[in-house]
């Protein structure tokens, strides 16, 4: 079984959390997909949001596909991401492929990877700058703010950086 059979993440996340004693809440709100508007909703810092981006790494016998999770306030430097995993180049997953990886909508992907082929990896400055991230739980009207130690603990991401460097 690769998780993705029973297609409610939401719920998948919440035994996670539960089992993992991890200490969150969950938000129920209007379904909006945009970083900005759902931080406002949430009442949370936009960096404090996980930004979930499902990526294909290629090249030097690579292929790779990553769960990428960044701040909501920062971009992704897919270059340095591929260079990382030891590829030639990242670029952004088709719609078919983040369907059937996560079993979410675009907007509504967790930081959590329930799916063998998909690697989690994760940028530092999300956990370094608040004691609670933020995110999508696998539902645009369901949102889950989350002890940051208790995520690091129990979805255990490759710590990777990979935000492009802002002084560019």
């Amino acid at each position: 079984m690769t998780g993705l059979e029973d297609r409610n993440i939401h719920q998948q996340i919440l035994n996670i959390l539960q089992n993992g004693n991890a200490q969150f809440r969950v938000i129920t709100h209007e379904a909006v997909g945009k970083c900005e508007a759902v931080s406002e909703i949430r009442g949370t810092a936009l960096g404090q949001g996980a930004k979930a981006l499902v990526c294909k790494v290629k090249g030097n016998g690579v292929n790779q596909h990553v769960l990428a999770i960044l701040a909501a306030d920062q971009q992704a430097d897919l270059a340095r991401l591929a260079q990382h995993l030891g590829g030639l180049k990242a670029s952004l997953a088709s719609p078919v492929e983040v369907d059937a990886l996560t079993a979410c909508e675009f907007g509504a992907i967790p930081p959590f990877s329930f799916h063998p082929s998909l690697k989690l990896v994760a940028d530092p400055l999300l956990f370094s700058r608040f004691d609670e991230i933020a995110f999508n739980a696998g539902l645009l009207e369901k949102s889950i703010i989350l002890n940051t130690s208790d995520y690091l603990r129990i979805a255990r991401p490759e710590l990777v950086d990979f935000r492009r460097d802002s002084s560019h």
